[in-house]
């Protein structure tokens, strides 16, 4: 193209621009970029689960979507230190560590994540203790401690802990003849100190709370509706005696432990890429440790143990009030509670698409004829806009085939025959076109229409997808769901 057609097209494209946006910024003569223009990505990926700890503080939303926010940011962050943070640190341990987009050395931003996390995850705790759980308590939903239960509650709670606890329990002591046991990534552990009455030597045991098999949230009372619990962790530990008989409990702590469980496959080395994977996940579950939990109460030389056989620094451990793991309060969502949780939004369809009868199907060529159409999903239905769109679009597009097939196909049950092979016909969800495959398709010609049967059948395949490139080229490549679409002609 000639510099004169590409100065016209520069000239139109700057016509369609939005006047509401500035122009792009252009560094005069002399003119240095600002040194803070970009952000550390870690550090970015903190400050928004920030947000997500701001929802669970903010006491105009519901309480039990508030719990969730505290659950959501418990689990966002165990992602971000087992893949994120464990990766960085990979990477400084092997020497393989380059300054990151903003040129902080990548020791600078293990540190700087772990001081925000510190910060961040203490306010989580505070929040739930200060805030969500008084408000819990104020909706008739009370997560209690088993001191605080009433006889007829200790009593039953008893009873769950001799026939559905202490029968998947096992303590693991440590001394000469028993090494420290393995820590799984994310497992609630109790940390227990014992002594011999005998001997007078005191132990240390670690118990693994199982909360794989049990519900974090133990109910107290068998009525129905009656909301109250207490967590796992506390029943067990309440029980401690029934775990070391003859032995004196002097004090029990708890602590979590996070893994390294990021995944690291080459593809275009590998020649097996399945076995590459197999041993890969193995290798994960015994990743190196790079975060430890611990309650605020634990004592120097529990703490000083965990460390040494664990391996994990100072700055990796991380002290904060109880309890620990909060992502097991998902398990309050299985309440009943529908006034403690943002009322239920019905999608409505998008006034280009109603249909001008109660009964009537809208024509959806039509109405984007007209005009374009912009949809707003979850807002505005997908079923009414969308998936109709494509429901029809699939009806047009078969009608044409259908008829182009008879045209084609000459004698009645001779094989269907296009370009010389045989044919089927599919309305593929990726493109809307016909695939020729073998096939094998009775055609009558009066009157003129394809039948089909178990073995002569006409194939349609169709799904829902958002958006739509173009109506009439039926070019669709929506490989999952947008919260925004515009069909246009």
């Amino acid at each position: 193209m000639d510099a004169d057609g590409v100065v016209e097209q520069s000239g139109a494209v700057a016509d369609v621009l939005d006047d509401d946006f500035d122009p792009p910024w252009v560094p005069a003569d002399g003119d240095d970029l600002p040194s803070d223009r970009f952000l550390d990505r870690e550090l970015s990926w903190l400050a928004f689960n920030r947000r997500v700890l701001d929802l669970a503080e903010d006491d105009n939303l519901p309480v039990l979507e508030r719990t969730n926010f505290l659950a959501i940011f418990a689990n966002n962050l165990d992602e971000f230190f087992m893949v994120r943070v464990a990766g960085l640190k990979r990477r400084i341990l092997t020497g393989l560590a380059v300054p990151t987009n903003v040129g902080t050395a990548a020791r600078e931003v293990l540190g700087d994540i772990n001081a925000a996390a510190h910060v961040m995850q203490i306010q989580h705790a505070e929040i739930f203790t200060t805030k969500v759980r008084p408000a819990l308590e104020q909706a008739g939903i009370r997560i209690l401690a088993v001191d605080d239960l009433s006889e007829a509650e200790r009593t039953r709670l008893a009873e769950v802990f001799s026939t559905q606890i202490f029968p998947v329990l096992m303590p693991l002591a440590v001394d000469p003849a028993h090494p420290f046991p393995y820590i799984s990534g994310l497992s609630l552990n109790l940390a227990v100190r014992v002594r011999n009455p005998r001997s007078d030597r005191t132990e240390f045991a670690r118990l693994k709370v199982p909360t794989g098999v049990l519900p974090r949230l133990v109910e107290t009372s068998a009525v129905m509706g009656a909301a109250s619990f207490v967590l796992l962790e506390d029943l067990i530990a309440h029980h401690l005696d029934d775990l070391f008989p003859g032995m004196e409990v002097l004090e029990h702590h708890i602590f979590r432990l996070t893994r390294n469980e990021d995944v690291e496959v080459e593809e275009d080395e590998t020649e097996n890429l399945i076995q590459a994977l197999e041993k890969e996940l193995l290798r994960r579950r015994f990743g190196p440790p790079i975060r430890l939990e611990i309650t605020e109460d634990m004592d120097d030389t529990t703490l000083d143990l965990l460390v040494s056989e664990l391996g994990i620094t100072r700055d990796e451990v991380y002290r904060l009030p109880g309890p620990l793991d909060l992502a097991g309060l998902f398990e309050l969502g299985r309440l009943d509670r529908p006034a403690l949780r943002f009322p239920t939004a019905v999608p409505v369809t998008s006034p280009a698409f109603m249909p001008g009868e109660p009964n009537e199907r809208a024509d959806l060529f039509t109405a984007i004829a007209a005009d374009d159409v912009l949809v707003h999903h979850p807002y505005e239905s997908f079923a009414t806009s969308v998936q109709a769109f494509l429901e029809q679009a699939a009806e047009l597009l078969l009608d044409r085939v259908a008829r182009q097939l008879i045209e084609e196909a000459g004698e009645v049950g001779g094989d269907l025959v296009v370009g010389g092979e045989q044919a089927e016909v599919l309305v593929d969800a990726a493109g809307l076109r016909v695939v020729v495959a073998r096939a094998d398709v009775a055609v009558v010609p009066q009157p003129p229409v394809l039948t089909a049967d178990d073995e002569r059948q006409l194939a349609v395949r169709l799904q829902a997808h958002q958006a739509v490139d173009d109506v009439h080229a039926g070019a669709l490549e929506l490989p999952r769901p947008v919260d925004v679409v515009l069909l246009v002609e």
